[in-house]
């Protein structure tokens, strides 16, 4: 299926972004110096960024989310800070995605099956309510469980639909969010961002340099990862009524995703020195293969196991 961000909706210019405050860094001396390959300079002590790279790259990143949108997979919206709750929850509701706006509860992607736990059971209380069953019971006991929905409402009410992974993430604010961006990278799901010269780009897939502060720009970028998003659902809409059938995340580009986060991550610790480490621990890895041919034949003796025909192929 092929990409076409031919819409206006989806479209950013170059003016949109001067309008919107976009190319305002932080301070000189609050920055990460990662950002340098997309500053342009610096005035009055405030880094600007490079508007140009900003197009380019908002411009695929938004053709990235339109094609998983279109694949029938869905983008979970973050933005925890105050000035980007209200664009987050308003254009991810518009645009029919999940969101984050509270605080990101640890384990949300990593541990999603405990976090499911609470999905259902905001979703037992709400039955409940709508059913009649509040009217049986004890007026305390009606307060208890009020209080219990609107906890559960407020840190799960946006994710209350996400029956399975995102098949991307978008966030505002990476320094943050960085515990959101942390989870997506160990489970190879694609992060979507706004980054700020303060901020840390690496980790992140899909870069999209500018001002993660002024609510015209968070609104702005938005607005605009939403409508990408709109599109996409249409094209989705478009192949399952050709095709008679609803179309699923396929495994393939979950997988891929997956080793590209890997080599990423292998990447990162080789500059950091962390092949030297891999190679130290290699021996330990060697010992702990070899222990698991051991047998226990009763307890307090053991007896060499056979090993498996071609376990010379394992590491």
């Amino acid at each position: 299926m092929a990409s076409a961000l031919t819409t206006q909706g989806t479209a950013i210019t170059m003016k949109q972004l001067l309008e919107a405050g976009v190319h305002f860094g932080h301070q000189t001396k609050r920055w990460n110096p990662k950002m340098k390959p997309y500053i342009f300079g610096a005035r009055n002590g405030i880094y600007i960024i490079d508007l140009q790279k900003t197009v380019g790259l908002a411009r695929g990143a938004l053709r990235f989310v339109s094609d998983a949108v279109a694949k029938g997979g869905m983008v979970l919206f973050v933005g925890t800070k105050k000035q980007a709750q209200d664009a987050i929850r308003e254009e991810a509701s518009r645009s029919g995605q999940y969101h984050v706006t509270n605080r990101w509860l640890g384990g949300t992607l990593t541990n999603f099956k405990t976090v499911k736990q609470g999905i259902d059971r905001l979703k037992t209380i709400e039955k409940m309510a709508a059913d009649g069953t509040y009217e049986r019971l004890p007026k305390k006991e009606v307060a208890q469980l009020e209080r219990e929905r609107e906890k559960l409402e407020k840190n799960l009410g946006g994710i209350k639909e996400m029956s399975r992974l995102p098949a991307a993430i978008f966030v505002i604010d990476t320094k943050k969010e960085h515990i959101a961006v942390h989870e997506a990278n160990r489970l190879g799901i694609p992060v979507v961002a706004v980054v700020d010269t303060n901020c840390d780009p690496e980790g992140i897939e899909y870069v999209i340099p500018g001002n993660d502060d002024a609510i015209r720009s968070i609104r702005l970028f938005t607005g605009k990862i939403a409508e990408a998003c709109i599109e996409g659902r249409a094209r989705y809409s478009t192949w399952a009524a050709q095709h008679g059938e609803e179309r699923r995340p396929g495994e393939e580009d979950r997988d891929a995703a997956s080793e590209r986060g890997q080599k990423d991550r292998r990447d990162r610790r080789d500059r950091r020195g962390g092949g030297r480490d891999r190679e130290r621990r290699e021996p330990r890895e060697d010992r702990a293969a070899a222990s698991a041919n051991v047998e226990v034949v009763r307890k307090g003796e053991v007896t060499p196991a056979q090993p498996a025909p071609g376990s010379d192929a394992n590491r």
